[in-house]
C-alpha cells in the first residue's frame, strides 16, 4: 500500500496530535473560568459601572450635583402628586407612579430601568426621600404662603430620571394662609386657625432656592 501526501498519517502520532489538542482545551478552558470567576468581578463592576447601562447620562445635574439620567419618553416612568389638609395641622401627600417601582432599602446602586426612589422638595430644597407612595407632611414646616412641593424619581445609583432633558417630576402648590380673628366673646380668648389646601398642579424644573430648614428629613 502507498500513501500520498496529504492522505492517512501514522495512528499512533493521529492519537498523539489529538491528547495534545484535548489538553490545549482544556487549559484555555480553565483560564476562562478564572478570568470570570475573579473576587472582583469584571473591570465595570469594579469600577461601579452598570454592566447594562440604562440611557444616557447628561451634563445637566440636580442641586446636589447628580446628572440627570436621560430615557427615551415611551415606556419612562412618571409620577404624580396630589396633596391635603389632614385632620391635624399637618398634609397629607399621596402620589401615583406609573412604569415605576419603589426599591426597598438596601438596593445595590445600579440604575435599572422603571425602579429607584423619590425625593420630595419644598420650595425647591430637599426635604426627604421616600420608597413609597404615602407621606405626611407637618404643617410647622410650611409657613403661611403658597409652597411648592415637588416629587422627583430617581434611579438607584442616584442618578435623576429624565425626558427630553427635563427631570421626570411632579409639583403641587400649597397654600397655607390665617383668616381673620374670629370675634372674641367676654370671658374668652381671641381664636386663629390655619386654612390649608392643596392644588394639583404639573410643572417641571424647578430648583433648589435654599437650604432645607428640616432637621428630620433625609436630604436626597
Amino acid at each position: 500500500m502507498s500513501w500520498t501526501r496529504g492522505g492517512l498519517s501514522d495512528p499512533g502520532k493521529a492519537r498523539v496530535r489529538s491528547r495534545r489538542r484535548l489538553v490545549a482545551l482544556a487549559a484555555c478552558a480553565l483560564l476562562g473560568l478564572a478570568a470570570g470567576c475573579g473576587d472582583g468581578g469584571t473591570h465595570e463592576e469594579r469600577a461601579g459601572v452598570s454592566e447594562s447601562p440604562v440611557g444616557r447620562l447628561l451634563d445637566d445635574t440636580d442641586e446636589k450635583g447628580r446628572h440627570y439620567r436621560e430615557i427615551d419618553e415611551q415606556g419612562a416612568p412618571e409620577v404624580d402628586i396630589e396633596v391635603q389638609p389632614d385632620s391635624g395641622d399637618g398634609w397629607d401627600v399621596r402620589l401615583t407612579v406609573r412604569n415605576f417601582r419603589f426599591s426597598p432599602t438596601g438596593t445595590r446602586q445600579v440604575a435599572v430601568a422603571g425602579r429607584g426612589t423619590v425625593a420630595l422638595y419644598l420650595d425647591g430644597c430637599p426635604l426627604t426621600r421616600l420608597r413609597t407612595t404615602e407621606y405626611r407632611l407637618p404643617g410647622d414646616l410650611v409657613p403661611r404662603g403658597t409652597h411648592p412641593l415637588t416629587a422627583r424619581l430617581y434611579a438607584d445609583d442616584h442618578t435623576v430620571w429624565a425626558v427630553d432633558g427635563e427631570p421626570v417630576e411632579s409639583t403641587a402648590d400649597i397654600t397655607a394662609s390665617e383668616p381673620d380673628p374670629a370675634p372674641t366673646t367676654s370671658g374668652g380668648a381671641p381664636g386663629a386657625s390655619v386654612s390649608r389646601s392643596g392644588s394639583p398642579a404639573r410643572t417641571e424644573g424647578r430648583t433648589c432656592t435654599g437650604r432645607s430648614t428640616h432637621p428630620g428629613g433625609k436630604a436626597s
